[in-house]
């Protein structure tokens, strides 16, 4: 019987599942033991020290008590602590980013998701590099900064060359005041060799959802293909440090197996690779099991209620309270303004899942016929910039970490101090200010500015004030660019 060890490098012994299953029980047994909860409550709060914040975070125990537990007034207050623990650490800033998925050829057989191999419906396509160009200028008309980049895994057509060709096409497009500074990379687990070509060709976080941390779910979820095998998917991160990647990105997918078991076995993932490499993850993302083309959601019976989801949400917050929590266009506008007040610091924005979706549509158009899944928020860039200022948060097109080399452990411990908000805030406000001038409705030009106005004020440090705001008059006045803390 496998043993649990978070710095294991097996998978079996980094997620036990023997493990998860106590802790649920553990959970279970002290749902209701108000003062283990409020002593849990007390660690995860935020406490104010000389140069910021500092956060303990949760255990998976611990975390998972929380989740367990039903009690009104504890949820609110688990509610009202991730909120805290967002603002201390992320301020009101939310990052923006957009999908681009480059080819949906794939060789397996995952029942959830429509690219699979035996689904017939759905035409194939993949991108040459002059549609990749044409997809980033499009995107870059919208006014994106960042992007997450998609594929399925297809060794013929989809080879990591194919990758990097595109990340260079990508990262090669300059029109008119756009850039692309910021790409992450979605694709299948690969070696150690291949995430080192993933960090030379400059990529920011490289991202993978585990789907299911519950073995035997997991095996029959991919029955067929190279994602069928469990360890090697399960540590693709291990690989993907020892090839140089110091961010990275986990996430299930909400849906597919018990939320409860997910929960804790998402937060051990967390926790082995503090373990084993000193480094958290830099995001983890919360996706649901939506709708698409020959997938009916209501087949898979572990779907999740929105209640439970803000509480899921919430809980992540509490637990890392120094990771990025992404919300993408799956989830409506409703449910993205709910979770944004409980910890998620990053949401998609006027976003396509089809392979070639955005080059050639207007801002109200989006192809169908190949999407991965259904999107949920279908608003254009703008309505979600201004949507965003109108609810007190701060759109960020900011990538200055990546390029300043404030990475890994060392934007952990610039987070973890608190210190990351003296750089983040100048830069959200300077890079707003450039979709504001750039791309902006006259009505969120409008809009924006006043926010700009309002925001350099709170900036504490006298210098970097005037530095920034020199900054935002010289991108109205000019066409330069990319002024950066």
């Amino acid at each position: 019987m496998a043993i649990y060890d978070p710095k294991s490098m097996k998978p079996e012994e980094f997620i036990n599942d023997e493990e998860i299953r106590a802790t649920l029980q553990y959970a279970q047994e002290n749902k209701d033991n108000l003062e283990l909860i409020d002593e849990i409550l007390e660690k995860a709060r935020p406490k104010k020290t000389e140069t910021g914040y500092t956060c303990a975070g949760l255990s998976h125990r611990e975390a998972s008590v929380l989740l367990a537990c039903d009690n009104p007034e504890k949820i609110e207050e688990i509610y009202k602590i991730a909120e805290e623990i967002k603002l201390a650490f992320y301020g009101n800033r939310i990052v923006i980013f957009a999908p681009l998925y480059l080819s949906n050829y794939c060789v397996n057989g995952c029942v959830y998701c429509p690219y699979h191999l035996k689904n017939k419906t759905i035409p194939r396509k993949k991108l040459t590099q002059e549609e990749v160009k044409a997809e980033v200028i499009a995107l870059q008309d919208m006014g994106h900064k960042r992007l997450a980049i998609e594929a399925g895994e297809d060794p013929k057509n989809n080879p990591i060359e194919y990758i990097l060709e595109c990340i260079n096409t990508i990262y090669s497009v300059h029109h008119k005041n756009g850039d692309i500074r910021r790409v992450n990379v979605n694709i299948a687990a690969t070696t150690v060799e291949n995430y080192r070509k993933l960090k030379e060709a400059g990529i920011g976080t490289y991202i993978l959802f585990q789907e299911t941390y519950h073995k035997e779910s997991y095996l029959k979820l991919h029955p067929t293909g190279p994602k069928h095998d469990y360890d090697y998917h399960t540590t693709a991160m291990d690989r993907a440090m020892e090839g140089g990647i110091d961010d990275v990105g986990l996430g299930v997918l909400f849906g597919l197996e018990l939320y409860k078991y997910e929960f804790a076995g998402l937060l051990m993932h967390v926790e082995h690779l503090e373990a084993a490499h000193g480094v958290g993850p830099h995001t983890i993302s919360v996706p649901r099991l939506k709708r698409a083309d020959d997938i009916n959601p209501d087949e898979f019976d572990n779907g999740i209620d929105d209640d439970t989801f803000a509480k899921i949400t919430a809980c992540i917050r509490l637990a890392v309270p120094y990771t990025g929590i992404i919300i993408s266009t799956r989830e409506n506008e409703q449910v993205r303004s709910k979770l944004l007040r409980l910890g998620v610091s990053q949401v998609s924005g006027g976003s396509r899942t089809s392979v070639g979706g955005y080059a050639g549509y207007e801002a109200d158009e989006r192809p169908h016929d190949t999407e991965q899944f259904d999107v949920s928020d279908q608003r254009s860039l703008d309505e979600v910039v201004a949507w965003l200022m109108e609810n007190g948060h701060i759109p960020s097109f900011c990538t200055a970490c990546y390029r300043e080399g404030r990475t890994g452990d060392r934007f952990m411990s610039l987070c973890k101090s608190g210190q990351i908000l003296n750089c983040c805030h100048p830069n959200a406000l300077i890079t707003l200010s450039e979709y504001i001038e750039d791309y902006a409705s006259p009505k969120t030009k409008e809009l924006g500015y006043k926010v700009v106005e309002k925001e350099l004020e709170r900036i504490p440090k006298e210098k970097v004030r005037r530095i920034a705001s020199e900054n935002i008059e010289e991108i109205k006045a000019s066409n330069r660019r990319d002024f950066r803390f």
